[in-house]
C-alpha cells in the first residue's frame, strides 16, 4: 500500500516510510508520514532550531559571574 508523504505529496512504500510524532504531557501534537528524503530533512530542520545558540559576542559581558 502507498500513502502520500506529508511533506511533499510522493506515494511512499510502508517499508520506506517514517513516522514523526511529536507529544506534549501524553497528547499528539504532530504526526507525519515522510518518505527518506523528506525525513533527513526534518532531522535537519530539527537539529538546527534545537541546537544551543552560539552567542556572536564572546566578550566577558556575555558571562555570568556568581560572587
Amino acid at each position: 500500500m502507498s500513502d502520500p508523504c506529508d511533506g511533499c505529496g510522493r506515494a511512499v512504500e510502508d517499508a520506506l516510510a517514517r513516522a514523526v510524532q511529536l507529544q506534549v504531557d501524553g497528547s499528539t501534537v504532530d504526526d507525519q508520514r515522510l518518505c527518506p528524503t523528506c525525513f533527513a530533512d526534518w532531522i535537519t530542520r530539527y537539529e538546527e532550531q534545537m541546537s544551543p545558540k552560539q552567542s556572536s559576542d564572546d566578550s566577558a559581558d556575555s558571562e555570568i559571574i556568581v560572587d
